[in-house]
Parts: structure tokens; sequence; C-alpha cells
């Protein structure tokens, strides 16, 4: 059963709950469509009342401003169920390795919406990373030029001068800001003064920080991501360049025929669930210094002709590189009475190819307590874990290792 739909005011919001019943919305056409085709969230039209829309959020959280040519931008705010402050601790656990990453590193208890929350996450922590000043670094540099420096480009100065003396095509290393660090801070500063919800101070601080990197190129949007090597050197930039990364990874702007625009930002909370379980579990590992590897993302094959291809998100092995035990985490809504019989029949798949006894599915907590099953005529236990998000990160990271320990002790076929 959907709300009653009711007509937005000029610049109001559509709020939606993630993972929430429908609601019923008055909305341009085009503006319903565009949610559908990006797959921000599931957007039916009323077929009884022309312009009104039934939206329902999924698992993606965040805010996007869809634009249509000569109208007044529609923004969509998809507002977690976790505590944006238990959030943030779950994706600085996945970002980076334990301990670098302190509960209350970054200051965002104040903010109750994502957007908001986030914007005001990176800006201080690129405020920290600048204070002693912008990192330099030597960039590999081509150009024209009337002196010659570095190495001449001699295929170059043939090709483009026809013999001629000057100017001459030269390479080198030179010693600038404009380096992969800074310019990963400039783009997530510049596309955070583009999202819808930012609050003014924020924005105000952040058009700041842009300005101290004025003399930084921007990455252009659609080009890949340069990659950056944590060293010595560039420690005090290292907690920003995470969290720019996760802005980068999760904004975006799409146009469409007829000018339709799409800007926004959206956190797939599968994909941070399942980041935090598989890390915070392969840390545990090695705390307990019992001589496992763990792979995450561990590809595999069911069958003998190695056809049907499988994927766990994480796989614990033994000596001698022996799977000793299998975990898929899985967060997302679960059914009225229970949890999704479908994650049952995969993780058997999962025991069977890799030939354990018990498998293990690790879920956000909702409405059903820990169970186990076993399949019969197989022999195999899958367990279900609940991990209660909106509690203490001691008292989350506590859960995880009692999952660890029950992984270690996992019997083999």
């Amino acid at each position: 059963m959907t709300s009653a739909a009711r007509t937005l005011h000029p610049g109001e919001p559509v709020e939606l709950v993630e993972h929430a019943p429908a609601v019923r919305r008055a909305l341009p056409d085009p503006v319903g469509r565009a949610l559908v085709a990006a797959d921000i969230v599931d957007a039916t039209p009323d077929p009884y009342a022309p312009g009104h829309w039934s939206l329902r959020a999924g698992s993606k959280v965040g805010a996007v401003a869809v634009t249509v040519p000569g109208g007044e931008p529609v923004t969509v705010r998809v507002t977690p169920k976790v505590p944006i402050v238990r959030l943030f601790f779950l994706l600085g656990y996945s970002l980076v390795r334990k301990g670098s990453w302190r509960d209350g590193e970054v200051e965002v208890a104040e903010h109750h919406d994502l957007v908001p929350a986030l914007a005001h996450a990176v800006e201080r922590q690129v405020d920290r990373a600048l204070r002693q000043g912008l990192l330099q670094g030597y960039k590999a540099t081509e150009e024209s030029s009337l002196v010659v420096r570095g190495r001449l480009r001699e295929a170059e100065q043939i090709r483009r001068r026809f013999g001629a003396t000057l100017p001459v095509e030269v390479a080198y290393d030179k010693f600038t800001t404009d380096i992969t660090e800074n310019r990963i801070l400039r783009t997530a500063v510049e596309r955070l003064l583009r999202l819808p919800g930012v609050p003014r101070d924020v924005r105000r601080r952040l058009l700041h920080q842009r300005a101290r990197l004025a003399e930084v190129t921007a990455i252009v949007r659609g080009q890949p991501i340069p990659d950056w090597l944590p060293t010595r050197l560039n420690a005090r930039y290292h907690h920003a360049l995470h969290l720019a990364r996760a802005v980068l990874d999760g904004t975006s702007a799409e146009h469409s025929p007829g000018g339709l625009r799409i800007d926004g930002f959206l956190f797939d909370m599968n994909k941070l669930f399942e980041d935090f379980v598989t890390v915070a579990l392969r840390e545990a590992f090695q705390t307990m210094g019992q001589g496992h590897t763990v792979r995450r993302q561990d590809p595999h094959h069911l069958d003998e002709a190695a056809t049907i291809r499988m994927k766990p998100d994480f796989v614990l092995y033994g000596p001698g590189s022996t799977p000793c035990a299998v975990v898929d985490a899985k967060y997302k809504a679960e059914k009225r009475g229970g949890y999704p019989d479908a994650d049952l029949y995969q993780m058997l798949a999962y025991c069977t190819a890799l030939d354990l006894r018990e498998g293990h599915l690790v879920y956000a907590k909702g409405n059903a307590p820990h169970a186990a099953h076993e399949v019969r005529h197989a022999g195999i236990l899958i367990h279900q874990h609940a991990l209660d998000l909106d509690q203490e990160p001691a008292g989350l990271l506590t859960d995880i290792e009692a999952i660890a320990l029950r992984l270690v002790n996992t019997p083999r076929v």
C-alpha cells in the first residue's frame, strides 16, 4: 500500500527511506523515467493518475537531482536505516587498514543526512591534509620549449618541426603541486559542490578548499581516476584521499537526449556491508595469527567442466591452500518471515563445490535471529548470522570476531 500522492512544492525534495514502503508523488514523467533508467529507485507510473509515480528506495542511499530542460531540479533523497555515524564507521573500516581510521576521526554526528555528512567529512579531512601546504612531487611532462631541458623527443621533433631548430619537443620530470594526490582532492571538492543538499556553511568551506587547490588540474569526468600509492611522504593525505575516492566512486552526472541531467551521490549499502564484513573478517584472522589466508571475491566453478562460475565473498584457506570456510555477506531486505531462501541455495552450491560441511551467511540484523539449517542427505549445515549495525563499533567488531572463531572450527566433509 502506498501513501496518498501529493504534489511537491518548488524545491521540495522527495524523501525516501532505504527499503521502506513505496510512496506516491506527483512528478514530471521525464523525471520518473530517468529515475528508472539510472536505477536510482524503483519507480512505477500510476496508470490511473497521469503524472503520478510510485517510488520505493532499495539499497542505494544518498541524493540525486534530476533536471528537466526549462524546469526546476527535482531532488530525490534516500535516507539509510543505519545511523550516519555508524555508516561512516563501516565506510572507514572498509577503506583503510584496521587501526588507521579511529571511531570519531570524522565528525559526522551533527548531520542526519548522508550528503551533508559526507561533504562535511571530506572538507574537514582536506583541510587537515592541506594545513602544511600542498604536497609536491615530480610529474612527467611533455611540451614544446625554447630551451632544451630533460630529454629531446626526437621523433616528435621531426614530425612536428620538419627540421626546425626551435622550439624543441622535450620531456622532463617537473616538480609541481599538480600531482595525482592533489588532483583527486580537487576533483572530489568539485563534485561535492555540485551535489544537492550541501549546507551553506559547508559549501563555503569547500569553496575555500577549491581556492587552495586552484593551481591543480581537476580530473575530467569520464576519465579513469588515477591510482595513488600510500607512502610516508603523503601520510597526511591518506584519510582525505580515501574519502575523496569514495566521493568519486559514488558521484555521477548523466545526460540523456533532450538535455535531461542527473547529478548526485549514491552509496550502495549492499557493497558497503559486503566490504565491511570481508575486511573485518580478514583483519580478525590476521590478529589471530594462525597461518590462515583469506581471499575476497574468490572465483570458483560449480561444475567439473568449469562453465558455471561462482564467486563467494570470502573464502578462508588453511595449510596447503585448502578451503576451510566460506562466507557470503547479504545486506538486503528480509522476507516477512525471515531470511530469503535463495541465499541458502547459493551457499549450498558454495559448500558443495568447496567440499565444506558448513557455510556462513552474514546479514545486517533485521527481523530474524541467528539460524542454522542442516541440508537433508547432504550433511551440510548452513549458518545465518545477524550483525546489529546500530551498536558501538567495539561491539560490532566483537561479533565479527565471534564469527571468525566459528569459521576456524568449520569441519570438512
